[in-house]
């Protein structure tokens, strides 16, 4: 993902999970624009991918204690970090927990590559941490009948776990920082869906080798798909739609999400880190810029859910108000405003797909063009990205605990590794979005009965009603997600390319898309 906060210094990493797909990492590691504050890591230099990397789009190693770092420490920092608590509250989730919807009997899967060594691990400190349901498959639990579990797929088999030294080349085999990723994923799936099953579907080669990457991600999807593994998959991953040489470059490719319509498995994808700029295809260490506004696939392809990102300027303690004072001081330029658009969202419109007959009706205000300036044909009544929002930002970022070793050379320290710590981090990028929509499509399911499937439609039909609409989301309208010297689009009233329909009022939106979704 990437990140662009606060002003920090920017780098690139892979996003996502969090979302691949972005100008900052072209196939997939959105790296995004780092704000101002030389200890945040960002992976991206100058809104254009400097070093391709996987993972997340901006990170800061905070402790190395099993115990998280107060609000205190993260504010020292010059960051807000959210707990689930927080997380939770700020979205309007825990009603639901208190009816029993905590996503249990639903499965979510999450698709990374590489995996990561110390994943069952992690994910119990961060469960312990924080006073979450312990899953069967954590390190050191002992399973009881009933128990929601985790388990870790090797589709394709996986590469040995120490990662490699760093050198000069594209980062592509950075395990430390794709176990970054991995850590985001899993522990925040289960932040949000605290009973639900989780798999790490891991493949054995990053995404970000070019388009000719993708194969095995989605030959993992399509695994998981038509054997029915999970009913939610997470993507945090992509590449620029100018990478493609057309829409018959994905018709194979997206065979998987045509399987998961049919089969009733719900698909949701990070929109990406760059805003409105991709890179070219990679590998390559210094790509240049696809030259219009531009977004990535899979987030644009219709049948994925795309997810985009905000900064979240509430009470990171409680997360049930507005804080407009506490570090970053982002939050402090638009008084009473709960959330803005990230300024590296990814969005725009796609130069592949049409605009589906879901976003046909929008809700008033919103400011859908449908084509992109400069970009080739077809380019009008386009495919808009992103479909919904969630927290991104890293300067309120979530809390990820991580133990996976750093890449050593010689001598002392970490030989240029980062991440190169164990302990907990805050982290930004759509990769933090993607996996906590999962967790709430598997809450839905869980109310409904059954699996939701396809849930674009159902969402925009929800939009559709300004009532449900005012109940349902939390309209973001400030924002804009220009990167570099490509132009961006600014948030909006309803629909928008920044922050799509906005972000979930959890408590109303997901019985009403439980009975939507279960109409279509």
């Amino acid at each position: 993902m990437w990140c662009a906060d606060s002003g920090r210094r920017r780098v690139i990493a892979r996003t996502i999970p969090i979302a691949v797909l972005a100008m900052g990492v072209a196939l997939t590691l959105f790296a995004q624009k780092a704000g101002k504050s030389p200890s945040i890591t960002s992976l991206q230099k100058d809104g254009i991918p400097a070093l391709f990397q996987p993972a997340v789009a901006e990170w800061q190693f905070l402790e190395s204690s099993t115990s998280p770092p107060t609000e205190s420490a993260c504010y020292a920092a010059g960051v807000r970090c959210f707990t689930p608590f927080a997380m939770q509250n700020a979205y309007n989730i825990s009603p639901l927990y208190s009816q029993g919807f905590t996503g249990k009997g639903k499965t979510i899967a999450v698709i990374d590559s590489f995996g990561s060594a110390t994943i069952a691990n992690d994910l119990r400190v961060f469960s312990s941490a924080f006073g979450l349901p312990h899953l069967c498959g954590e390190a050191g639990v002992s399973c009881a009948p009933g128990m929601p579990t985790f388990t870790i797929l090797e589709i394709q088999g996986s590469p040995p776990p120490s990662p490699p030294p760093p050198n000069n080349g594209t980062g592509q085999e950075n395990h430390n920082l794709w176990a970054l990723e991995v850590s985001l994923d899993v522990e925040w799936a289960h932040a949000i869906a605290p009973e639900a099953n989780i798999i790490l579907v891991t493949t054995p080669t990053a995404e970000i080798l070019g388009v000719q990457g993708f194969p095995q991600m989605m030959n993992a999807v399509q695994y998981v798909v038509d054997n029915h593994l999970a009913d939610v998959i997470s993507m945090s991953l992509g590449a620029g739609e100018g990478t493609f040489s057309g829409t018959a470059s994905l018709l194979q490719l997206r065979q998987a999400f045509i399987r998961a319509q049919t089969n009733h498995v719900t698909v949701l994808a990070s929109s990406g880190d760059g805003g409105t700029s991709n890179a070219l295809k990679v590998p390559t260490k210094n790509p240049g810029l696809i030259p219009y506004p531009s977004v990535g696939w899979p987030a644009s392809d219709p049948l994925v859910t795309a997810v985009g990102g905000t900064r979240l300027c509430m009470d990171a303690t409680t997360g049930l108000m507005v804080d407009n004072t506490s570090p970053p001081s982002v939050c402090g330029t638009n008084a009473g405003v709960r959330e803005r658009g990230w300024p590296f969202s990814g969005g725009g419109y796609s130069i592949l797909f049409s605009r589906p007959a879901f976003q046909t009706t929008l809700p008033p205000g919103s400011s859908y063009v449908g084509s992109s300036v400069g970009a080739p044909g077809p380019n009008s009544n386009m495919r808009g990205v992103p479909d919904v929002a969630f927290q991104a930002s890293s300067g309120t970022g979530p809390l990820v605990y991580m133990t996976e070793p750093g890449t050593k050379t010689s001598g002392t320290g970490c030989g240029g590794a980062n991440p190169c710590s164990a302990g907990w981090y805050v982290v930004g990028g759509t990769s933090c979005s993607a996996p906590q929509w999962a967790g709430l499509i598997a809450i839905a399911d869980q109310i409904a009965g059954g699996d939701l499937g396809y849930i674009n439609p159902a969402l925009y039909e929800i939009a559709a009603d300004p009532t449900k609409y005012a109940a349902d989301f939390f309209d973001v309208t400030i924002g804009n997600n220009r990167t570099t010297s490509i132009p961006g689009y600014s948030a909006s009233k309803g629909w928008d390319a920044v922050t799509g329909l906005g972000t979930p009022n959890a408590a109303n939106l997901l019985p009403d898309l439980a009975q939507a979704a279960s109409g279509h």
